[in-house]
């Protein structure tokens, strides 16, 4: 598991030296801690800096030490071997993304939007308007007549119970783990974290139990269960997995003695105490329950959901063996988490509640649109600095300069940086055709850069947090990855959140490599398709 109890000692003639090398490193050590604890999206370049000069603080302070003593050869190379470890192990290991599935429902549960209309028709006691109005989103929705809806929506009258909810799961989830499982070669024996993600849906045992149960995993899997965080709670999840990845363990007994004391030493007993979970495997089961998310009211607010939301899950294997390398196909780069939840309009722009006649739904404010793009330009901000060329950050910081200093309104000062300098591959959550809209203007993306997220949206509808592995396999369905390539993932969510994820490619994946596992695979030749703006129902 690591080295427990690391001691080192200082020579007695630097003990002036003391008081200034643990006010040092106790400032690092409380800089350190403090953005190891902030969320990604307040992490500014400054605390990269920092962060990056606590990294060096132990190779410094080793170097200094070794200088102070020529008579004290063997202390202070104890000194340096010791602090050179514990260097060594705060480097991240890389996290792997060694495969993922994404399920294609059974042809049973295909609906069409004509279909779809006349089940709510049916089950609802809806005024002429509602109807008139359900009809116009599903012409507008960018969806077409093939995704898929769960059977208790499919039958009359419709059955929205917590039983047919758990079918409905155990139907998307189950074929999901299957496929990764048998993609990866891993037993579900091996695997050592378990994270799932459903906002609506939160059944008594949990997702994460369901899976344990169903593959008869380990007593000692660790395992979380993320519920309400909306479409970007698969991003969250993969975050969550790489903090508990990313670091070696070193164990809670790590102490370094920068002092001849033991109660100096106490002072850095917490230091480094590790959460991380060394040579582990991690499944993520990402999906959305529509079964009890359906809206048989008359507010119009709520009725958007009933046009958008499909069936859909995706399981994804992380890891970070070192083993796992060579078959991964990406290797995680960066996670970045922006939550608004501090601002009131933000974060009541998604809400859950029942309307004026006690039927339950899920309203969308008439905010939303311009509460994402603030999320958004919070988290390209954090996000930027990561990942751009040293030139578009300096047009970045200029653009910054003219409209913070200069208070100038010119189009300079509203520049956007070009992220297609920085990712060759963009999938973008598919949430609906105004928020893809929406973010192909404001970050300038092409049509085949947006080709993944209209093309998932088209053909699946708006699977929530799964989308984004639909999109993913789009891409490698038309054989578009290769080897370096950077993927950007980016997600919303009820809060308000807006989190990304940055990916890359460590192979070329070959389209016959996974044609047969791929949910694209009997049609992606008839893609892309003219989506229009507005398509008049089908029966």
């Amino acid at each position: 598991m690591g080295t427990q109890g690391l001691a080192v000692s200082i020579p007695q003639h630097s003990i002036a030296l003391q008081p200034h090398i643990h006010s040092t490193f106790a400032l690092f050590c409380a800089i350190n801690a403090r953005i190891e604890s902030s969320s990604s999206s307040q992490t500014s370049t400054m605390a990269v800096a920092v962060k990056l000069l606590y990294l060096c603080m132990p190779c410094l302070l080793a170097a200094l030490l070794s200088c102070l003593s020529t008579s004290s050869a063997v202390a202070s190379s104890t000194l340096l071997v010791s602090i050179g470890l514990l260097c060594l192990t705060r480097r991240p290991r890389p996290v792997y993304l060694v495969d993922f599935a994404c399920v294609k429902p059974s042809e049973a549960y295909a609906a069409t939007r004509g279909r779809i209309m006349a089940q709510f028709t049916s089950a609802g006691e809806f005024t002429d308007e509602t109807v008139a109005f359900q009809r116009r989103m599903l012409e507008r929705c960018g969806i077409g007549d093939a995704a898929y809806i769960p059977a208790s929506l499919l039958s009359r009258p419709v059955e929205m119970t917590f039983r047919t909810a758990r079918e409905e799961a155990e139907a998307v989830v189950f074929p999901a783990v299957d496929e990764v499982l048998r993609k990866t070669g891993l037993a579900a024996r091996d695997v050592d974290i378990v994270v799932t993600n459903c906002s609506v849906y939160t059944p008594t045992p949990s997702y994460a139990a369901m899976i344990v149960n169903r593959y008869k995993m380990r007593s000692d899997v660790v395992s979380y269960n993320l519920a309400g965080m909306g479409c970007s709670a698969g991003l969250i999840a993969i975050d969550l997995v790489k903090h508990l990845l990313q670091f070696m363990d070193l164990g809670s007994g790590v102490v370094i003695h920068l002092a001849l004391n033991h109660a100096d030493a106490n002072k850095f007993k917490n230091f480094n105490a590790s959460r991380v979970h060394p040579n582990s495997c991690a499944l993520v089961v990402s999906t959305e329950n529509i079964t009890l998310n359906a809206y048989l009211g008359n507010n119009r607010s709520m009725l958007v959901t009933n046009s958008l939301f499909r069936m859909g899950a995706a399981a994804i294997v992380l890891s970070n063996r070192h083993c796992d390398r060579r078959r991964a196909h990406y290797q995680l780069l960066h996670a970045v988490r922006t939550h608004r939840g501090a601002d009131d309009r933000s974060y009541s722009c998604v809400t859950q509640a029942e309307d004026e006649e006690g039927k339950l739904g899920i309203a969308l404010s008439k905010d939303l649109m311009a509460v994402a793009g603030a999320a958004l330009k919070v988290n390209i901000s954090t996000l930027g600095p990561l990942v751009l060329p040293f030139s578009e950050q300096l047009l970045f910081l200029a653009a910054l300069v003219l409209k913070k200093v200069f208070k100038a309104r010119s189009a300079a000062a509203g520049y956007v940086p070009d992220f297609k300098t920085a990712f060759e591959h963009f999938c973008v959550h598919a949430g609906g055709r105004a928020v893809l809209e929406e973010l192909e203007k404001s970050l300038r993306l092409s049509p085949w850069h947006m080709e993944p997220s209209r093309m998932t949206l088209y053909r699946f509808g708006n699977t929530s947090s799964s989308s984004l592995w639909y999109e993913l396999a789009y891409c490698e369905a038309k054989g578009r990855i290769r080897c370096g390539d950077r993927v950007w993932q980016i997600a919303f969510g009820s809060g308000f959140k807006c989190n990304s994820a940055v990916w890359r490619s460590l192979k070329t994946i070959e389209t016959a490599d996974h044609a047969k596992s791929n949910p694209w695979r009997d049609e992606i030749s008839k893609f892309p398709v003219h989506v229009p703006k507005e398509a008049p129902l089908a029966p």
